[in-house]
């Protein structure tokens, strides 16, 4: 679901919330909230891949495939 920032009517309080549209559209509506703008989605920017989280004869495995697969092989080891 999106992230908004709203500012509450009554106090002039600004919060960041997560709802669907329709929801949003009926509080703005009633005049409860005051839409402030809509905030982008936060996103991942790390992630280890999972080679680094496996065992040695996990990776040795894979180095054996590798050599039997032949030329122009996509395994990474």
């Amino acid at each position: 679901m999106p992230t908004y920032d709203i500012r509450i009517a009554d106090t002039g309080e600004e919060k960041e919330i997560i709802c669907s549209y329709s929801s949003l559209k009926e509080k703005i509506d009633s005049g409860e909230w005051i839409q402030v703008h809509k905030s982008t989605a936060n996103l991942v920017t790390h992630v280890n891949g999972t080679l680094s989280k496996t065992s040695g004869d996990w990776k040795n495995l894979l180095g054996t495939i590798k050599k039997g697969s032949g030329r122009g092989n996509t395994i990474k080891t």
